[in-house]
């Protein structure tokens, strides 16, 4: 058992913010369901989608973190793929932000 009590604070970051994020994104969902707007498929891959990948990714980077590894090295290889995915979902999400027409960004925005 001894083997698995250094889990323990894992799976309560891990249990807590899954929760969490499922229970935001169920009531944002429902708010938004009630009354879509025309083309808001393309409106949701622009801005919604790159919400719920930012609050996974956090959640990832915590998860890694936390878990109990012997060496920092494979954490250090791991956070760096998710930041070089993180670069590469930019450029993405950057090109369907110019291509959706429900909202045309702001200087802010960009």
């Amino acid at each position: 058992m001894s083997e698995l009590a250094d889990w323990g604070s894992f799976y309560a970051i891990v249990g807590s913010a899954a929760g969490a994020l499922i229970g935001l994104q169920f009531v944002v969902l429902t708010l938004i369901a009630e009354r879509p707007p025309v083309r808001a498929a393309d409106a949701g891959a622009a801005f919604a989608t790159p919400t719920i990948v930012h609050f996974g990714a956090s959640l990832l980077l915590a998860a890694l973190l936390r878990a109990p590894w012997r060496t920092i090295t494979p954490v250090a290889v791991l956070w760096g793929f998710t930041g070089l995915g993180g670069l590469a979902y930019s450029v993405i999400v950057a090109q369907r932000l110019r291509r959706q027409a429900v909202y045309r960004p702001q200087l802010e925005d960009w």
